[in-house]
C-alpha cells in the first residue's frame, strides 16, 4: 500500500464519517490522493452519499441535499462534500465524471452493500457524452495554467489527468482516475513522471519555466484531438441504460436506509 492509498484507512477520516448527521451509502477519497499526485500539504477530499430520512424528503421541512464542511481534524485538513442519494443519482444520470470517479474510487473510507450494488451499475451509466465533461474541465485548467505567472505544475497535471481519464473511458468503458497508473499501464508519456515528482516535492519545485510551454501546448492539443476522436468512435451508448435499476435502488435505499456509520 502506497502512502497516498493509505490515507483511506486514516482513523481521522473514519471519525469524520461517524460524525456525519445522516447515514451514508459510501464515503471515498477523491482529489489529488485519488489522482496519484498528492503534495505534502494536500488536504483530503472526502466525498460520499448520505440518505435523508423520509420526513425530510416528503415533509414541509426538507433536509440538506448537500452537506459541506472544511476543517482540520487531528491535524489533518479535510474537505467533506456529500449529496443526498436522490441528488447524487440524478448527477450519475448526467455526463458527470466526478460522481463516477467517487463511486469507483478505490480509496474507500466507508462502504455498504448498497455501495457495492451501485458500483455494479456503473457500466450502464457510462455514455460517450462523458467526454464533454473531461474536455470542458481540461479546457478550464489549461486556461488557468496559461495565464498564471509563474506557471504551476498543479493545473497542468489536472489537464493531463482528465484527458487521459477521458480517452481511456471512451476506449475501454473503464473509469480510471489515477494519472500515474494510467500513464504506466496505457499511455507512457515521458513527462508525466517528472511533473508528478515536482508536485510531490512541494511548492519550491511546483512551477514551470516559460520554455516548457511549447512542448506542453503541443501535447495538450494532441490529447484533446485524441479524446474527441475516441468520443466519436466510442462504442459507449448515447444515453445511460441503468436508469430503471438506479430507480429501484433509490427506492430501496429510501425505504431501508443503511445504518449510521
Amino acid at each position: 500500500m502506497t502512502d497516498h492509498t493509505r490515507i483511506a484507512s486514516d482513523p481521522r477520516l473514519g471519525d469524520e464519517v461517524a460524525a456525519h448527521a445522516y447515514p451514508l451509502v459510501f464515503a471515498t477519497v477523491s482529489g489529488a490522493h485519488l489522482y496519484g499526485f498528492p503534495s505534502p500539504d494536500s488536504d483530503v477530499d472526502l466525498r460520499g452519499v448520505h440518505v435523508l430520512p423520509l420526513a425530510e424528503v416528503v415533509g414541509l421541512e426538507p433536509g440538506l441535499e448537500t452537506v459541506e464542511s472544511a476543517h482540520v481534524r487531528g491535524g489533518l485538513e479535510m474537505d467533506l462534500v456529500t449529496h443526498d442519494v436522490r441528488k447524487f443519482f440524478e448527477l450519475l444520470l448526467r455526463r458527470n465524471g466526478y460522481v463516477l470517479e467517487q463511486v469507483t474510487s478505490p480509496l474507500v473510507v466507508h462502504t455498504t452493500d448498497y455501495h457495492a450494488e451501485l458500483v455494479g451499475l456503473v457500466p450502464g451509466l457510462l455514455t460517450r457524452h462523458h467526454a464533454h465533461h473531461y474536455l470542458g474541465f481540461a479546457a478550464n485548467q489549461w486556461r488557468l495554467f496559461e495565464k498564471e505567472r509563474p506557471r504551476r505544475v498543479k493545473p497542468l497535471l489536472y489537464v493531463y489527468r482528465v484527458l487521459l481519464t477521458g480517452i481511456h473511458l471512451m476506449r475501454s468503458g473503464q473509469v480510471e482516475a489515477n494519472l500515474v497508473r494510467l500513464n504506466a499501464d496505457v499511455f507512457h508519456l515521458e513527462r508525466i513522471g517528472e511533473l508528478v515528482a515536482r508536485k510531490q516535492a512541494g511548492p519550491e519545485r511546483a512551477t514551470l519555466e516559460d520554455a516548457d510551454l511549447e512542448v506542453h501546448t503541443r501535447e495538450y492539443e494532441r490529447l484533446v484531438a485524441e479524446l474527441e476522436h475516441a468520443r466519436d468512435t466510442s462504442s459507449l451508448p448515447e444515453a445511460p441504460t441503468a436508469r430503471p435499476a438506479l430507480h429501484d435502488l433509490l427506492v430501496r435505499i429510501r425505504l431501508h436506509p443503511p445504518a449510521h456509520a
